[in-house]
Formats: C-alpha cells, sequence, structure tokens
C-alpha cells in the first residue's frame, strides 16, 4: 500500500464515526466493551482493522489476562481515513505485546501513533521485517511533518485559515520509539509472547520478511491454535520463497485482497514488460511506473535486469526515483539469506538481482528534477503505488500529457486514489490544483501483485488436512471478502465470518 495515501486528509481533526459499523451480536458471543483483559478461561478476538475492508490491519488476541495485538496499520482507503486518528479502541497500555506480518504501511503504519498513546511492550518480527518497518514508519513521519509545513504555507499565502487544527498523526520522534521496541526473531521457531501464548513465524512470500503467523493459546481448559495469515503471497515469484503452508489450526484468519479473481499467469510478465518497454522507446517516450517502495520495486528492478542482460529490450536508463524504495533495495542486499534458490544461484554467478549498469539511484529532491532535463527515452520508477503522494505526481505532471509516453501500473489501485483515477483513463485529471490532459498510453499488468489470488489463497488453505472450527475472512473489500468466504463454504465446507469493524467474537 501507498506510503503517502493518507496525507491530504490527514491533518484535519479526526471526524466523529461510529464505533461499530452494523455489528450485532452472533451465536459464538460478540462483545462491545473494551475494558479490561478477560479472565483465564476464553479467549476472545477483536477485528480492529482490515475487517470488512482492505487496509488497517490490526486484530488482538484477549487470553489469560493477556492482550497480544496482531499488526498496527494505517486505514488508507478514503472513506476510512479518519480512523487513523480515533484514539485506539483498546488503551495501549493494556496491550502487553505485539506482533508484526510484515512491514507495509497498511499493517504497521499506526504502530507510532499506538506507541504515544502508551504502547511499550515488544514488537515481535522478523529481521528483514524490523529494518523495513524502520525504513516505513520512518518516512510517514518526515512525510507528514513536511506537508503540514507545506500546506500551512500554502494556507498562509492564499490568506486562509484552517478549518480544522492541523498536526501529523505521529512525529518523527515517536516513529524512533517505536523502532526501539523492535525485536527480532527466526523463522520458524517458537517465542513466548505472553503468558501461556507462544508465536511462531513461517515464510509467507508476499514481501521480504512477511511471515503467516500461528498463535497458540492454552488456557486452564485447553490449548487453542489460531493462525493469521498476514498477506499471502504467490507461488513461483522471483527472490522470495513460495508461502508456507499448514496441516492444521482451530481458528484462521485470511486475507482475501483478490478472493474474487484471478491474476495473469506469472510467467507472462517479463514478454508483457518486454513489449511495454520497446514500444515506448520506440515513440521516444518514457516510461513512468508508479511503484511500491517495498518488494513491487524490486521485482521491477529483478525482471528488467533480466531483460536487459538477454538483450531483448534497450540499455535505456533505468531512475529509481524513491529514498525509501533505494534503502528497501539494500535491505534485500543485506538479506540474501531470505531469497529462493533460482535467485541465490544468480548471486552465486555475480549476477545480482536488483543491480545492473544503466540502474540511476534517486536519493535527493535535485536528482529527482534532473531527471526531466534527460534527452530521449527513461524507465522510472518512483513512488507512491497508488499516485497519492510522493515524486512519481511530478513526473505524471510531466508525461501524462505526452502521447508518446506511458504509464504503466503493476500493483492495486484502491478506490479513491490518484491511480484508481488514471487506470479508469479519464479525459484529464487534476494534479497540483491544475487539470492535465491524459493522451500517454496507460496500461497494467496485473501478475505483479504480491497477493494471492483466488485460487492461490484456495491452495494456501486447502493444505488444512481438517476443517478448522472457523474462518474469518479479513483484509478485502466487503463485497469481495464476502464473495470469498462462499467460495470457501461452497469448496471446502468451511464455517466462515466476514466480521465487522470492532466486532469481537469469543472462540469456542
Amino acid at each position: 500500500m501507498c506510503l503517502a495515501q493518507y496525507i491530504r486528509r490527514g491533518f484535519q481533526d479526526r471526524l466523529e464515526l461510529d464505533r461499530i459499523e452494523g455489528a450485532s451480536p452472533r451465536k459464538w458471543g460478540l462483545q462491545t466493551g473494551f475494558g479490561m483483559p478477560n479472565n483465564t478461561m476464553s479467549i476472545k478476538l477483536h477485528f480492529l482493522g482490515a475487517s470488512s475492508s482492505v487496509t488497517g490491519s490490526s486484530y488482538l488476541i484477549e487470553a489469560n489476562n493477556q492482550r497480544i495485538l496482531v499488526d498496527c496499520g494505517m486505514f488508507q482507503e478514503r472513506d476510512l481515513q479518519d480512523r487513523n486518528y480515533d484514539p485506539f479502541p483498546i488503551s495501549p497500555k493494556t496491550i502487553n505485546n505485539m506482533l508484526l506480518t510484515h512491514a507495509h504501511l497498511d499493517h504497521c503504519g499506526r504502530v507510532p501513533k499506538l506507541v504515544a498513546e502508551g504502547f511499550g511492550g515488544n514488537i515481535y518480527t522478523t529481521r528483514a521485517s524490523a529494518k523495513i518497518a524502520e525504513i516505513i514508519m520512518t518516512d510517514s513521519a518526515r512525510i507528514q511533518e513536511e506537508d503540514l509545513k507545506y500546506k500551512v504555507k500554502r494556507l498562509k499565502r492564499q490568506g486562509r485559515k484552517p478549518k480544522y487544527p492541523m498536526r501529523p498523526l505521529y512525529t518523527s520522534e515517536d516513529a524512533k520509539a517505536a523502532t526501539e521496541l523492535l525485536r527480532h526473531i527466526e523463522m520458524e521457531k517458537e517465542v513466548e509472547v505472553g503468558k501461556g501464548i507462544t508465536a511462531r513465524f513461517h515464510e509467507a512470500g508476499h514481501i521480504l520478511g512477511a511471515c503467516h503467523i500461528m498463535v497458540t493459546v492454552t488456557t486452564d481448559s485447553e490449548t487453542k491454535r489460531i493462525l493469521f495469515s498476514g498477506d499471502i503471497g504467490r507461488w513461483d515469484q522471483p527472490i522470495l520463497r513460495d508461502p508456507s503452508v499448514f496441516d492444521a489450526a482451530d481458528y484462521v484468519l485470511t486475507e482475501s485482497t483478490y478472493g474474487n479473481r484471478l491474476h495473469e499467469p506469472n510467467y507472462e510478465i517479463p514478454e508483457k514488460l518486454e513489449k511495454i518497454v520497446n514500444d515506448t522507446m520506440k515513440r521516444g517516450g518514457n516510461l513512468i511506473i508508479p511503484s511500491f517502495a517495498v518488494e513491487r520495486s524490486q521485482d521491477l528492478l529483478y525482471h528488467l535486469s533480466t531483460l536487459r542482460n538477454e538483450k531483448k529490450i534497450p540499455p535505456v536508463l533505468v531512475f529509481l526515483d524513491s529514498p525509501m524504495a533505494i534503502k528497501v533495495t539494500q535491505v534485500f542486499k543485506d538479506n540474501a539469506d531470505l531469497f529462493d534458490a533460482e535467485t541465490v544461484e544468480r548471486l552465486e554467478k555475480g549476477d545480482h538481482p536488483v543491480e545492473f549498469q544503466g540502474l540511476v539511484l534517486c536519493r535527493s529532491a535535485e536528482q529527482s528534477k534532473a531527471i526531466n532535463r534527460i534527452r530521449g527515452s527513461a524507465i522510472v520508477i518512483a513512488g507512491a503505488g497508488m499516485c497519492n503522494g510522493g515524486r512519481i505526481k511530478h513526473h505524471l505532471r510531466n508525461n501524462i500529457s505526452n502521447p508518446d509516453s506511458t504509464v504503466l501500473f503493476v500493483g492495486y489501485q484502491a478506490i479513491g486514489t490518484l491511480g484508481r483515477q488514471i487506470i479508469e483513463k479519464p479525459e484529464k485529471i487534476r494534479l497540483f490544483g491544475e487539470e492535465q490532459m491524459v493522451r500517454a498510453e496507460i496500461t497494467k499488468i496485473n501478475g505483479f501483485s504480491g497477493h494471492a489470488d483466488r485460487d492461490e489463497l484456495l491452495r494456501w488453505i486447502s493444505s488444512l488436512k481438517k476443517a478448522p472450527k472457523r474462518v474469518f475472512v479479513t483484509h478485502g473489500d466487503e463485497k469481495v471478502a464476502k464473495t470469498y468466504a462462499e467460495f470457501l463454504t461452497e469448496k471446502l465446507g468451511f464455517d466462515t465470518h466476514v466480521p465487522k469493524y470492532q466486532e469481537v467474537v469469543e472462540l469456542d
């Protein structure tokens, strides 16, 4: 998910929202109170984000007078962004520890705010996820602070006063405090995270360091295994290992981002990318690629490097215009032990998958601006992936009206984002307060997705040899989540449920 998607509306004071959206008691015990932890005899699950929506992943386990949080992501859908400014539904001071599946903004983006509100426990995650989370949270705070200054200056210049008190969601100091709580754990190694509560992290194949988490809760009466999918990756993707699969779990929380559709085959990506690059270069335009800094940018470098080595595309300059993507690429270099066998083989031959001649890393704003002075065609990979902030907007302004240029999307574009507007090929769009005609070629390669599609999601969950007691379908638009839940029930006979925001379920 893109880092700066929330910024435009992020500085207004939070709106008063209904705390529970249509939730109603169910047979397994919906609770609506958020007091002190429950007694040792029951286990409760609180659905605090990515529930009937895609972003804001956050779930809380309440058992043995302990509270363990799994993820604390930022809400990025336009209609849900005000939730980021609400006080956390459960007092952060009462949360003992946290588990982080991976370092995307919609999974770790509210952690500094949680810390600022009083959370002081350990945040358990993998080594690579910890490093990427530090980059993501630090950059998020910086963007908020810089944009606040810019907005204040703009309003002053226009002689306007803000409607609402303006403040960032959290500061750089909050982000630093959050990173100090990160604790590295090894894959496949069980760690005690609370009284009678253990966690084991398993490869998810989604981004570097991303994991599924199996949480085992032992109460006075019994032991239950709760499997958190995090974001499920794909099989046979470049660089990363395949997702882990599981024999058994009592309860499963599974993502459903693409639970109603199928991706294009992975093997078609190089051929499609080759054609798009060559067609754009022949026209003499630039290839502009909005890309997420984590994983997607590195996947693009991998494919471009391969195509160049095989002489299937010309030796055109490739600009990675994202300080964050550059930092994350360094994390890739430092964690080669997490690569799949094919990538390790390339490394042993001296062919690094994210480095090649002609790749230019643009760290400063001056370097970014200099791209516009380059004569001839170029490939520009810039953030943010959904075009709602970052350097990509400047490159769009300089290329969107040029019929020789191409804008290539390689990731999910959420409803309400600038990227979603562009991909629908409107006659014109609004950039920096000015209308721009859309004359560039607009295209997309779906196979780049780091999320499993419907059949891959089914492949992952059908590895269970015995039906879990219940499957909670999360991390998907409500309609998509319900469609996938019905699909699981029809195909596998699973008892499924799509939870509402802030719903609480007592596990039987």
